[in-house]
């Protein structure tokens, strides 16, 4: 399994894996593909940057790639304590009243801090661009924008060093503005992907960007993509390569570093298929996660309307830390695609690769016998 794209990043097989963890990241590029470290995650651009020498470390020389959240719609900018007055009493209201009904306890020892910076700096488009520094003074491959184009400026630079851009597209008309806008790689992320998606599924999305814009771009394809089988049919719709997220929550590699809680990796490990919702309380944007009672209680009636992005971020912060040190499976916030019902065991990230690739060429091979 090998097409242009991995002559383009310099990979040994065409499948780019997006994670929060550089371990698991690492370990993608170690196997063959492209690990892609999200970025959001990083409140300090100093720790994202002893984080990416970290990964020139542990790649074997081989390339990465970095993903960034760069918003376009205010409001993105000002102060954390000027944003914090935006959140109305009432969002902040329900959220309290609901972890305690939900059982999720106070963090302990004032680990929450003064809360209002928890889980939304890496959201604002000043931090992203702190990240898109920090990633230019060192060696990726790739630099991806999960919300589309990024600035041309950003574009410019990245492609001044030799850096490959990639964004995340929706629909076509998205694929179109980001390809006018000078982006490398356009990645049809469709409907069953986890984390911000849109409204289109895989099988339909996909040929459609690469009839609009693959002759001018390797086209990427992502959603419901966490097998050699899924990966060959995303090849067959003219992808030249997979987009995968979701599958590798389940690595082995994904809990080293403190990342990876016990509760999410249970809940993860038990859903099926039908186990996820589309919902913008995780971001303020529409994203697919795992079902949870943290989920259903935003659901009910009477519950108030997610916020815009990075309001929503600003509210629910400190309640994700909650949730994650409660360690319950029954009460998480996690996003996941609807391939999180394959996703039935913890494996080292070269097994999953390899399993992938195998099943990939077998694949192949028993579509050629039908010829």
């Amino acid at each position: 399994m090998r097409t242009g794209l991995c002559e383009k990043l310099g990979i040994e097989y065409p499948i780019v894996g997006f994670t929060p963890s550089e371990h698991v990241a690492a370990a993608i590029s170690r196997a063959g593909g492209l690990g892609v470290l999200g970025c959001v995650r990083f409140n300090d651009p100093a720790e994202l940057s002893d984080v990416l020498d970290w990964m020139e470390q542990n790649t074997d020389g081989k390339p990465y790639g970095v993903d960034v959240v760069m918003p376009s719609t205010a409001p993105t900018e000002g102060s954390v304590r000027d944003l914090a007055g935006l959140v109305p009493q009432g969002h902040r209201d329900f959220v309290d009243q609901t972890l305690t009904s939900l059982g999720v306890p106070p963090l302990a020892n004032g680990a929450a801090g003064d809360g209002d910076g928890d889980g939304v700096l890496g959201w604002l488009h000043s931090v992203a661009r702190a990240h898109v520094e920090i990633a230019l003074a060192h060696r990726p491959a790739l630099i991806a924008n999960a919300l589309g184009s990024p600035p041309k400026d950003v574009i410019d630079r990245a492609h001044a060093q030799g850096i490959q851009v990639a964004a995340l597209a929706g629909r076509v008309d998205h694929a179109r503005r980001q390809v006018a806008d000078g982006v490398d790689i356009v990645v049809a992320q469709g409907y069953e992907a986890g984390g911000h998606t849109g409204e289109i599924a895989s099988m339909v999305l996909l040929p459609e960007v690469v009839d609009a814009v693959g002759g001018q771009v390797p086209v990427l394809g992502a959603g419901g993509i966490g097998c050699g089988r899924q990966a060959v049919a995303a090849l067959a719709l003219g992808a030249s390569g997979v987009w995968m997220g979701s599958v590798w929550l389940v690595a082995e590699e994904y809990t080293l570093g403190g990342q990876g809680q016990t509760a999410v990796r249970r809940a993860l490990l038990g859903a099926t298929s039908a186990d996820t919702v589309r919902s913008r309380i995780y971001s303020g944007k529409m994203a697919r996660l795992v079902k949870s009672r943290w989920t259903q209680a935003w659901a009910a009636q009477g519950a108030p309307e997610p916020l815009p992005m990075p309001l929503q971020n600003l509210l629910v912060g400190e309640a994700h830390r909650r949730i994650a040190a409660a360690d319950d499976p029954q009460v998480v916030a996690m996003p996941v695609g609807q391939v999180v019902g394959r996703m039935n065991a913890v494996r080292p990230v070269a097994e999953i690769m390899a399993d992938l690739v195998r099943e990939a060429d077998e694949t192949i091979a028993n579509l050629g016998k039908l010829l």
